[in-house]
């Protein structure tokens, strides 16, 4: 295995791998419109994290196996196609640093892998200052966030096209 951070020459392969994780893993937490409607309208790559330096890949075998990354910016959640308008940064000293888009290959799951990617992220935030991170989970993913430390602080039902409404966790852990 290969950790390394990622590149905007990868991001044709981890929009792809986001897709099929994000359909095959959500399978007994969501239904399959629910899976579709967040796979299609939301998950995909937010190129600001990969701008940043702050999104991590795992390879395997010279195939990409797991992402997920960290970031100093407003976003919660989401790939470019949700974005509109600036991302500001975030104040370290009071705001909460975010953790976003893990993904793993379905073959690779319950591996570890999101451990060591959570690990990484962690310790880069606490590097740069952040006292606090927050995230947006979904249900497949918040098993393994709360095994990191996060709590649930709100749970809500994102709106998508189609009437279809899927259930997120808003998550936080201090650093």
């Amino acid at each position: 295995m290969q950790f390394r951070t990622a590149t905007s020459s990868d991001i044709a392969e981890l929009n792809a791998l986001i897709e099929l994780s994000g359909r095959v893993l959500s399978v007994g937490f969501y239904s399959t419109e629910q899976a579709d409607a967040i796979t299609r309208h939301v998950f995909g790559v937010d190129t600001q994290l990969i701008d940043d330096q702050t999104y991590f890949v795992i390879e395997h075998e010279g195939r990409i196996v797991a992402c997920g990354g960290w970031s100093k910016r407003r976003t919660l959640f989401g790939g470019d196609q949700t974005k509109s308008g600036p991302d500001p940064l975030l104040d370290p000293a009071t705001e909460a640093a975010r953790i976003r888009a893990f993904f793993v290959h379905p073959s690779m799951a319950r591996r570890g892998l999101g451990s060591q990617l959570m690990a990484a992220c962690t310790l880069a935030a606490r590097e740069e200052g952040f006292r606090t991170l927050e995230l947006a989970a979904t249900m497949p993913g918040e098993p393994l966030y709360l095994a990191s430390g996060f709590a649930v602080i709100e749970r809500f039902n994102l709106d998508l096209p189609g009437g279809i409404r899927v259930p997120l966790s808003r998550m936080r852990m201090a650093l």
